[in-house]
């Protein structure tokens, strides 16, 4: 990615990704609060409805319980996450890191959701541009993240950042890549909740309608 230096995405482990998450606990690193968060955020932001694609989905795509779609696709580096995930109704098995190329059509989505995967991606900028491509005009991308991350596959750069310099860093990926109306927010946890201590941070945006 220009102006940064060349070893910003390097990641601490040199295992290849399919074997190092195959050995990972299949449950997310968001606690149950960050969770319903999560949730929250995708029954206000997310269209319902049409065809939906889940980016390094995981086993649990946090989707509201009452949200219907044409078609949910989930997309993963991980065989056992995607057979765990409940909510897809298809999935690829992909290593975004040595692939970021989508196997899909240009425009061909209403909405794409990338929960908690952007700090592992040692190609970020051209994963979001694939992101941009596969979307329909006025389709959102919601990102969203913890502060918490597996540090042997995070990236130096993510790392490195303070949290809502992720934030910037995530929305110059998007503003980059083409998407506009970015929204920005995070999700505080309430002190008298003990069983929730993450912050949520989320950016939206959207592939800008033509004329």
């Amino acid at each position: 990615m220009q102006g940064l230096h060349e070893k910003a995405f390097t990641q601490a482990s040199s295992e290849p990704d399919e074997a190092f998450w195959a050995r990972q606990e299949l449950d997310s690193l968001m606690d149950m609060g960050a969770r319903t968060a999560i949730t929250a955020l995708y029954r206000t932001a997310l269209p319902v409805g049409g065809r939906t694609l889940d980016l390094m989905c995981g086993a649990m795509s946090h989707l509201p319980e009452d949200a219907t779609f044409r078609e949910f696709i989930g997309l993963d580096v991980s065989k056992a996450a995607l057979k765990a995930n409940q909510a897809l109704s298809s999935a690829v098995e992909q290593d975004l890191n040595s692939t970021p190329v989508l196997p899909f059509d240009e425009a061909s989505f209403d909405g794409a959701l990338l929960c908690d995967g952007l700090a592992y991606l040692t190609k970020p900028q051209q994963v979001i541009e694939e992101l941009f491509r596969v979307l329909r005009p006025g389709a959102p991308l919601i990102i969203s993240f913890s502060d918490r991350f597996v540090p042997a596959k995070a990236v130096a750069i993510w790392q490195a950042l303070e949290p809502e310099d992720r934030v910037r860093f995530t929305s110059a990926l998007m503003q980059r890549a083409g998407f506009a109306e970015l929204d920005t927010g995070e999700v505080v946890p309430p002190e008298d909740l003990t069983a929730w201590q993450d912050t949520v941070r989320a950016v939206i945006g959207r592939r800008p309608v033509a004329g």
